[in-house]
């Protein structure tokens, strides 16, 4: 009776052993690298909406939060780049 449930722990310890994506296919969301283009552009998107935020920001003095703008700007920026590099390289091998 006090016995406890380990059949979802049991499910899970196949697929945590072996994963199904190897390399940085794990590091990416498994929607996001079925459409590499799509997340890579709409993270290029928002990371020059970002940046703009914090331009505005540093036009009124606001210079902490025109910091975070800028550098989650930078962030967002350099994962689009990322994955559209990776969705490149991807399309030319096959």
């Amino acid at each position: 009776m006090n016995a406890p449930n380990n059949a979802a722990a049991q499910r899970l310890r196949p697929w945590w052993l072996s994963p199904s994506r190897p390399g940085t296919q794990r590091l990416i969301n498994q929607w996001e690298y079925r459409h590499l283009r799509f997340s890579g552009v709409a993270r290029i998107a928002g990371g020059s909406v970002a940046a703009g935020a914090g331009v505005v920001c540093l036009s009124y003095h606001v210079y902490a939060w025109a910091a975070f703008f800028l550098v989650l700007g930078a962030l967002n920026l350099a994962g689009g780049y990322w994955y559209l590099t990776i969705d490149r390289s991807a399309s030319a091998r096959t």
